[in-house]
């Protein structure tokens, strides 16, 4: 077990589900079971707050002897969210972290959850001692974004809504792994969109290397081999879990 001082908390609000753990902050590892609920119908605040508060329970770390860092999908600016993705729009423009912060009677730090799994890759995973730009893309519902310079997080990129010349839809209601679920495509079909996907964001930031995240990374093998890009793309080492240790990591800054 690791010691208090490097233990710390994460928590992964999603649009479904909501998990969290304990991790070591020197290895960046679970040292605790995931702990999943439900993301309550509707996530508003309060209720977010009800579930995020039963999570702890379970964990056993309801008070403040131990870091607690937040991940959230939304941009976050200051403590502030200023979007809502898969949650209420209540969230737009509402001072999230300070909710939290009283509702849970503790300091906590709170964050955007592409940036967060983000983190997770730099400090421990795949962008570890990477130079110049890496970009980190998690595909899911939607597609999240994070980008690392010289190991540097750049916060609240949105490369998930950048738009397709001559559509009304962005990128994501295109590519994102939703997108081959909802209309059934094949592995290689689905490669086609990633690969206008990557190319795209390949020519607008000249990247060092790609980091594909999000639970599909375990099925890498199956799509990034069909891509052709001039950048290195590999699969995230965290995959869901990125959320949680990303999130323990920035509760200490």
């Amino acid at each position: 077990m690791a010691s208090q001082g490097t233990r710390a908390v994460g928590v992964d609000i999603g649009g479904t589900g909501i998990k969290a753990g304990i991790v070591d902050l020197d290895r960046g590892e679970l040292i605790s079971d995931r702990v999943k609920v439900a993301t309550p119908a509707g996530a508003e605040p309060k209720d977010v707050l009800a579930a995020v508060t039963t999570v702890l329970g379970i964990l056993e770390v309801e008070d403040a002897s131990i870091p607690l860092g937040v991940a959230f999908p939304a941009i976050v600016k200051n403590g502030r969210t200023l979007s809502a993705a898969n949650v209420s729009d209540k969230w737009i423009g509402f001072e999230a972290e300070k909710f939290f912060e009283k509702g849970l009677g503790r300091d906590i730090h709170f964050a955007n959850d592409a940036d967060v799994a983000g983190v997770a890759e730099l400090r421990y995973g795949a962008a570890k001692g990477q130079q110049g730009l890496t970009i980190l893309t998690t595909l899911g519902t939607g597609i999240g974004s994070a980008l690392l310079y010289d190991g540097v997080l750049v916060p609240n990129s949105e490369l998930g809504h950048v738009h397709r010349p001559g559509h009304k839809s962005d990128a994501e209601a295109y590519a994102a792994y939703s997108a081959m679920e909802r209309e059934e495509l094949s592995w290689k079909q689905w490669a086609k969109r990633l690969q206008w996907y990557y190319g795209h964001i390949e020519f607008l930031f000249s990247p060092d290397l790609l980091v594909v995240g999000g639970g599909v990374s375990k099925h890498s093998k199956q799509f990034l081999p069909l891509l052709d890009l001039k950048t290195p793309i590999v699969p995230a080492v965290h995959r869901n879990n990125a959320g949680i240790i990303g999130a323990a990591a920035l509760s200490l800054g």
